[in-house]
């Protein structure tokens, strides 16, 4: 993962840019300041090391406290105390809580998904549909939420999708390729396919793993009764929290999500501040 530190301190610089002028025309340069971050909706906490980290970067003094922890379901209450310079806690406020807030709203869309399939024996998997910069904090939210965690990105794993069946003149001379170019991720191979004659080309070559595309529930349960317990099998393909029960009734191991990061909502949070004149 990129330093932490680092990626805070280009959110602090895009939002102070050459000085926070209004915390610098209204509050002492002396004033000393406590606040408390509050959680004010149900939900999963996560990010508090980016929330700390922003307060801790402008003024290096300041006491932070945790007030609950990471990964669990509160109804919510206080996250996060801090005190230390006026200055600072305002100017850090913002890049604090966007962090922490949309952190946590992924952790809670996370959790819900988890829930949803809940005694199925399905899991709920993130995909690469991340916000640019973020992959690696956002990944982490998906699995404090719950969910699992796909590939990290390109180098990881093997995902042969269609365009790549395409370019490689089709299933087995792809699947051959990738085989033969990385042998230690054999076993995470994965094919793309679309219908039951892809399919069958996919378990002809020995593909571990299917990504069922743009199934429906009929196709879906059709497809697990075509593979047999012959590969695992990943639904995939615009799929919303209220689908995923039936998804996962099909009999598929997996079912990918990108709504987990590119469409979770920012939990509810706002901070509080006392000035000590």
């Amino acid at each position: 993962m990129e330093d932490l530190r680092e990626q805070v301190s280009r959110a602090l610089q895009e939002d102070l840019g050459s000085g926070d002028v209004t915390s610098e025309a209204t509050v002492r340069a002396d004033a000393g300041a406590s606040a408390r971050i509050i959680q004010k909706q149900p939900g999963v906490i996560y990010g508090l090391q980016a929330a700390e980290t922003a307060f801790l970067l402008l003024d290096p003094d300041a006491r932070v406290q945790r007030l609950t922890v990471e990964g669990s379901w509160r109804e919510g209450g206080d996250v996060l105390a801090v005190s230390g310079r006026a200055r600072a806690l305002l100017s850090a406020e913002r890049t604090a809580l966007n962090f922490l807030a949309h952190l946590s709203g992924v952790a809670t869309a996370s959790a819900r998904a988890a829930r949803a399939v809940q005694g199925t024996g399905a899991r709920v998997l993130d995909t690469r549909k991340t916000t640019p910069g973020l992959r690696a904090l956002e990944k982490a939210a998906v699995a404090a939420g719950g969910a699992f965690n796909h590939r990290a990105g390109l180098y990881d794993a093997i995902l042969i999708k269609e365009n790549h069946i395409a370019a490689a003149g089709g299933i087995a001379q792809a699947v051959r390729r990738a085989r033969e170019s990385a042998p230690e991720l054999a076993r995470t191979l994965e094919v793309e396919v679309r219908d039951p004659d892809e399919i069958e080309q996919a378990l002809a070559v020995g593909a571990p793993r299917l990504l069922l595309d743009n199934m429906d529930e009929s196709q879906l349960r059709a497809a697990v009764a075509q593979v047999a317990h012959r590969a695992e099998l990943e639904a995939s393909g615009g799929v919303n929290l209220g689908a995923l029960p039936a998804l996962a009734a099909t009999g598929v191991e997996w079912i990918s999500m990108g709504a987990l990061t590119h469409s979770a909502p920012a939990l509810d949070l706002s901070l509080l501040l006392e000035v000590s004149l």
